[in-house]
């Protein structure tokens, strides 16, 4: 925790970079089974519920698209791979409609990579999102780190954190953690 975050705010994230673009890396714990979160991170009908909605072909080397409204970002997607329940790779950018309407950055590859590891009765998520932009790399960590707390408040049954609060909570000891990132 650094000094710009509030008092008990957790930093799930850390931020660095490989081949010139940004990595911004969670890791959490979730009280649930490795096969319960593996479906609540591939299942489209439970996606849709804590972080958008997902159509195509979801197997191998399929194409996909992926909406999220609490960001109103519009994106295409490829599955890299997928070893249920403990590893899924996929690909995604940003279309140019969805772009041109947003605030964001141009639209890149963001390779995303999560990894589920069992630990009692509790599962250990892992994911690496590779490919952002350096200059935007704390606002990308503050984001996946939203995600991965609405994960949990999905898991848990219960509603979401105000994005809003989070996000102004979470910025400023993501642009520290991303000062250090070269």
């Amino acid at each position: 925790m650094t000094s710009n975050a509030s008092p008990g705010t957790r930093i799930l994230g850390s931020l660095r970079s490989a081949d010139g673009a940004g990595v911004v890396r969670i890791e959490d714990r979730y009280d649930t089974d490795i096969d319960d979160l593996w479906s609540a991170i591939t299942d489209p009908v439970r996606l849709a519920r804590w972080h958008g909605q997902i159509e195509g072909d979801l197997r191998p080397g399929g194409e996909f698209r992926l909406y999220l409204e609490a960001d109103d970002i519009d994106s295409t997607g490829r599955i890299d791979a997928c070893e249920p329940p403990r590893r899924l790779v996929v690909t995604t950018r940003e279309t140019d409609e969805s772009y041109r309407k947003g605030q964001g950055v141009p639209p890149f590859d963001a390779v995303k990579e999560i990894t589920l590891t069992p630990d009692g009765d509790q599962t250990v998520l892992v994911l690496e999102v590779r490919g952002m932009p350096l200059d935007a790399i704390a606002f990308f960590g503050a984001g996946w780190q939203i995600h991965a707390e609405n994960l949990a408040a999905y898991l848990a049954g219960r509603e979401p954190d105000d994005v809003e609060a989070r996000w102004k909570e979470l910025v400023p000891p993501y642009q520290v953690l991303a000062a250090n990132v070269s």
